[in-house]
């Protein structure tokens, strides 16, 4: 079976980023039905009806799994940082301690509402 550029993504990575990725997969694609997983600039990226909504990578410096927050300016959670991004800002994870499950459901449902309140626009539906 020929692999895809987002499993290859996930699979080629190292323990204990590979789980750390995967389970940041699931929790993110748990939140709402209308969340889709897009493979984008070479990157596994998060759709929420069709606009870029996040992304998962890892940190250059610190080797460390982050979800990044497109509409982050928009966003106000002290775990989250713009480090030196003007729009997108990210929340880093240290792969050997227990993802906080709660703050991550919180952030991302307060920037899936940014998209329910209208702030930010989604794509026109096509007809």
């Amino acid at each position: 079976m020929q692999l895809t550029p987002i499993d290859h993504f996930y699979l080629t990575k190292e323990e204990p980023n590979k789980s750390c990725l995967l389970a940041l997969r699931d929790i993110i694609l748990a939140q709402d039905p209308d969340v889709t997983a897009e493979w984008k600039y070479n990157m596994p990226f998060f759709y929420y009806k069709g606009k870029m909504f996040c992304y998962l990578w890892v940190h250059t410096k610190k080797q460390w799994p982050f979800l990044g927050m497109v509409e982050g300016k928009h966003l106000h959670h002290p775990d989250l940082t713009f480090e030196d991004r003007a729009r997108i800002k990210i929340m880093i994870f240290n792969p050997e301690e227990d993802l906080p499950v709660d703050t991550i459901r919180f952030i991302l449902n307060e920037a899936i509402d940014l998209y329910r309140s209208g702030l930010i626009k989604l794509p026109k539906r096509k007809q």
